[in-house]
């Protein structure tokens, strides 16, 4: 009671000058408890108590006593580095474990402080004296969160305190070890800003992994993959493959299929060629005696080996007399091997993918139509756009049906559309690899230095083999090679050293480079500006020292386009380096050529990509306000979207203020950053911050503004968000309408295109479902942005393209035939609906002459209807107008669409009456779009069972009932997949193809045309 009365500390701290130790430490203890009413009275007295903590005379206990009464006044006082100081000398009188603002804002400040001391004393490589004291505060926080089994903020501490011996006393001391982990990768990969250090987590991660009893391999190979470690990852998957269990098999081949995700080309076929081969033996039989040789002419016995998983060869006489005795496990060993090797070189997958787009395709020839329709031949921009949406359209589909009908209207095409006309082929075949070559043949220089077709349809038949072949080039590169040597006409190198850029993609070949160097040594500025571009896609993220043998040449040369182009390719090297790349942004962001600092800063954006690193954000804003070029200011703005698009969420937010810039090149910067980091998210804050850019004054913001908002919308419904129906709508009236100006309309039909990407299966994706980079995506978009320059680099947008399906695998890879459930209601995810002809609108709007005959025909018509359903309704015999002969009569000569669009909108209202099914069966392979993967649940009685639970992506599934014979959804590839292709380039060079069916459903109707 007599705390409560206490008015004030005065007596208290009277108390500390009584000579009597038994009296102070009585204050002390009082004061303590009183602190946080009487803090200003006792901040006098502030002195006396320091004078008793450093008074050596005094008992321990009550001097740590004096050092937290001096450390909670400072605290009130806001002086929290002193407070700090005495808190540390307060010892175990500072309680961790107290919940009080005062103890959570020191332990935070001595969290900090260890912290940087501990960042410092790494980065530097010198020793920086930590306090003991502070050390023993922030192990007694680590030791309690342990202790009470908050272990995921013991792990955040750790790591942020670089005590990787306590992150692991977390992990291993944790109730779920597994989910532990999982979350520390996340951690590392969001939190952990310096690369090296990364490195440091995630190599002890893969160690606590590996020392589980049964570790998770897929999380530890796609952490090896990160750390690039082919060899790990090799030994692993022998490991899997060698094992008797069919689990562990199909396991080996999820692994495969996750690190293909990543799109690492040098990486995965490094591992591909560290696995080792099956040993084989060959024993001779008795009759061996007559074929001394063989054994000598085939020591290794491959070709013996090749026939034999064929079907059986006639072979001629001795071939019995070698067998191949190889042990039963290692036969096993070797047909999975070859599964493997075909997934690791990314074959599988892009068959698989072919398939499904070619299967599921539902693009609507009928906007491309309109869009047609609508264009003035004259503008050569929009015609080139029109040809550049419908290769987005059907971007990996193999259908070019529009291309083949509109033969003509192509021949259109001179010069660079021509080039980009031909190359829009490789986008819509992209990923037919077997085919490829044999598709652009038409097209392909015919030997010597060009085989008298147009230089133009070469250089993009040569683009069009690198766009098929994109990062996985290892049958084409050698062509592409010989194609760039036997040339010296500008164009032909220029599709040519796009083609092996993008086929050698992350390489480092040095052939490759050197042939590209000797392009760019002749200084050509067309054919120098690819081969800039080329230099950069070979040399992805390597960090190369040729990248300064780069940029002195790019101060050497008088041409924009070469300096461009070398800008762009500088920036491609140091992709994903961080911290490693800061000197090269150093040196180009300090450039005195505006050229090269527009190249830093998309070093910067690539270098940083992903990892939403505060110090970069930082560097880019502070570019976007105060460079004195517009060319810089905008990208610098732009390349804030590659480096928040780990976290879209936060880039609205952070561009917000850009987007309303009085500079139209910071507004298109900023439209352009939330569609490159929210592609694909639908998310409502990009939409609504992009919405008022579709309308600005300036008609290339609108340009960018539309193509982003596509970029967001890819695979939103209108059920999800009715704001993707009315972008829809402002996209086609901007297209129709003859008084828009050429550069939004441009942008108008690129959004189109962008919208209905890949026969609406497939959107634009950053990150693989690991959370890692998905590098080609990344590298495409970059380029894709530079279209600003050079519009044929619009196609590298197809490489962010990352089909939406869910594709279940069996053990031969075969795609079974199940059904699975998507627990919501079907119309949120479905297609958008196929357009139709619009007859009645057109029929109506258009002026008609009206004859007074046909006044009077229509008005007896109309009178004898009516008695006629007088006459009706008396005798009881009424029946619907549309159903009675005179109504029909009439209304169907007058306006047969009207009567058509009002039977479907009834049957619309009949459906809108019956309540919507509240989930949906989906039969493998079917389209999952990201939005609805959440929603996906296997059924419990289902014959197959994931080797992992993923809502989309390639599964592998255990069959759970072997003996049953199965039922496959996808075949082999369909024999029109390259049927129709060979036929367009046929077509294209003038000869007729015949038509093909894009799909199961009839063709649109053609449209009616009107004479006024």
């Amino acid at each position: 009671m007599a705390a409560v009365m206490v008015s004030s500390a005065g007596g208290l701290l009277a108390m500390l000058n009584e000579p009597q130790p038994s009296l102070k430490h009585h204050a002390l203890s009082h004061l303590n408890n009183l602190v946080d009413r009487f803090w200003p009275e006792i901040s006098t007295s502030v002195p006396i108590i320091e004078s008793l903590y450093e008074d050596e005379e005094f008992d321990l206990h009550q001097r740590q006593l004096a050092a937290l009464l001096v450390s909670k006044v400072f605290y009130y006082l806001g002086e929290l580095n002193d407070s700090l100081s005495y808190a540390l000398g307060a010892g175990p009188q500072f309680d961790v474990s107290e919940d009080t603002d005062y103890v959570h804002t020191l332990l935070a400040k001595a969290i900090d402080e260890y912290a940087s001391l501990r960042s410092k004393a790494v980065e530097s490589n010198d020793m920086v004296d930590i306090d003991p004291r502070l050390e023993a505060i922030v192990e007694r926080m680590l030791e309690k969160c342990i202790t009470d089994g908050k272990y995921q903020q013991a792990m955040g501490i750790a790591i942020e305190c670089r005590r990787l011996d306590k992150l692991e006393e977390a992990i291993t001391k944790s109730d779920n070890v597994q989910g532990t982990l999982a979350y520390c990768i996340n951690v590392s990969h969001s939190f952990v800003n310096r690369r090296e250090y990364r490195h440091e987590v995630l190599t002890l991660l893969v160690k606590v992994y590996q020392q589980l009893p049964s570790p998770d391999y897929l999380s530890i190979c796609q952490c090896l993959m990160f750390l690039d470690e082919p060899q790990s990852v090799a030994s692993i998957l022998e490991k899997l493959l060698r094992s008797e269990s069919k689990d562990d098999a199909l396991l080996a081949l999820q692994i495969a299929f996750d690190l293909v995700e990543n799109e690492h080309q040098a990486f995965l076929l490094s591992v591909r060629d560290r696995l080792p081969a099956p040993k084989t033996r060959i024993v001779e039989t008795v009759q061996a005696v007559e074929i001394t040789d063989a054994p000598n002419e085939n020591p290794s016995g491959d070709v013996q080996m090749a026939d034999g998983a064929q079907a059986p060869a006639p072979a001629p006489t001795p071939a019995p007399t070698i067998v191949h005795e190889t042990d039963p496990v290692d036969a096993t060993y070797a047909e999975r091997l070859t599964k493997i090797k075909g997934i690791l070189s990314g074959e599988t997958s892009i068959q698989l993918t072919l398939q499904f787009l070619y299967s599921h395709n539902k693009s609507d020839l009928l906007i491309l139509k309109t869009i047609k329709q609508s264009v003035e031949m004259r503008n050569s921009v929009c015609h080139s756009a029109t040809i550049y949406a419908n290769a987005i359209m059907h971007a990996g589909t193999t259908v070019d049906t529009f291309l083949r009908e509109n033969l003509d209207w192509l021949s259109r095409a001179t010069n660079w559309a021509k080039f980009s006309a031909t190359a829009g082929l490789g986008v819509i075949h992209r990923g037919h690899l077997q085919q490829g070559r044999s598709l652009m043949a038409p097209y392909l220089p015919q030997g010597g230095a060009g085989g008298g077709g147009s230089p133009y349809s070469e250089g993009g038949a040569l683009y069009a083999l690198g766009l098929i072949h994109a990062n996985h080039g290892e049958g084409i590169k050698q062509f592409l090679r010989d194609s760039l040597r036997s040339t010296n006409v500008e164009v032909i190198q220029h599709g040519a050293c796009l083609g092996l850029g993008l086929s050698a993609l992350g390489t480092a070949d040095e052939e490759i480079y050197d042939d590209v160097k000797s392009v760019l040594y002749t200084d050509s500025a067309v054919a120098g500006e690819a081969a800039g571009i080329s230099m950069g896609l070979l040399l992805v993220g390597t960090a190369t020292e040729k990248a300064s043998e780069m940029l002195a040449y790019a101060h050497e040369t008088q041409h924009e386009k070469i300096i461009r182009g070398l800008a762009l390719g500088i920036a491609l090297t140091v992709y994903g380096r961080e911290e490693g790349a800061d000197t090269l942004i150093e040196q180009m962001t300090r450039d005195q050529d505006p050229i090269i600092r527009y190249g830093g800063m998309y070093a910067l954006a690539l270098a940083y990509s992903g990892t939403a690193n505060n110090k970069a954000i930082r560097q880019l804003l502070h570019f976007a306000v105060s460079d004195v070029s517009d060319d810089v200011r905008r990208t610098a703005v732009l390349a804030l979207g590659f480096v928040l698009y780990s976290d879209p969420e936060q880039t609205p937010r952070i561009v917000s203020l850009l987007s309303e810039s009085y500079n139209p090149h910071v507004r298109y910067g900023a439209a352009l950053a939330v569609g490159i980091s929210c592609a694909g998210t639908g998310l409502s804050e990009a939409i609504s911050l992009l919405e008022p850019l579709t309308s600005d004054v300036v008609d290339f913001v609108r340009q960018g503004a539309l193509i982003a908002m596509a970029m967001v919308m890819v695979q939103i419904s209108e059920a999800s968000d009715s704001r993707v129906g009315t972008f829809r709508r402002q996209l086609e009236k901007i297209i129709l309408d003859k008084h828009e100006d050429t550069m939004s309309k441009m942008g108008a039909i690129l959004a189109s295109g962008i919208l209905d990407a890949g026969g609406r299966n497939v959107t634009i994706r950053l990150l693989s479902k690991t959370k890692h980079d998905k590098v080609t995506a990344v590298i495409g978009l970059a380029v894709f942005s530079q279209f600003w320059y050079w519009y044929p680099l619009i196609y590298f947008i197809s490489l962010a393209f990352s089909p939406t399906a869910f594709i279940g695998l069996n053990y031969d890879l075969k795609v079974p035939k199940f059904e699975f459930m998507s627990h919501a209601k079907p119309s949120l995810f479905e297609y958008p609906k196929p357009t139709t002809v619009p007859t009645a609108n057109t029929a109506a709007k258009l002026p008609t002459a009206v004859l007074s005959t046909s006044v009077k025909a229509k008005a007896r018509a109309k009178k004898d209807a009516e008695q006629k359903a007088n006459a009706e309704k008396a005798s009881g015999s009424e029946k619907p107008v549309n159903e009675s002969g005179s109504g029909k009569g009439k209304e169907a000569t007058e306006k047969e669409g009207d009567s058509m669009q009002v039977d479907s909108t009834a049957t619309v209202e009949k459906k809108a009456a019956e309540p919507e099914a509240a989930f949906e069966i989906l039969v493998n392979p079917a389209r999952v779009v990201p939005a609805q993967e959440k929603y996906i649940k296997l059924l419990e009685d289902s014959r197959y069972v994931p080797v992992k639970l993923a809502p989309s992506g390639f599964v592998l599934l255990k069959d759970l009932r072997e003996h049953e014979p199965e039922v496959l959804s996808l075949t082999d590839a369909p024999t029109s997949t390259a049927s129709p292709a060979t036929g367009a380039a046929a077509a294209t060079q003038g000869t007729t193809a015949s038509a093909m069916a894009v799909d199961d459903e009839p063709q649109p109707p053609q449209a009616f045309e009107y004479a006024t």
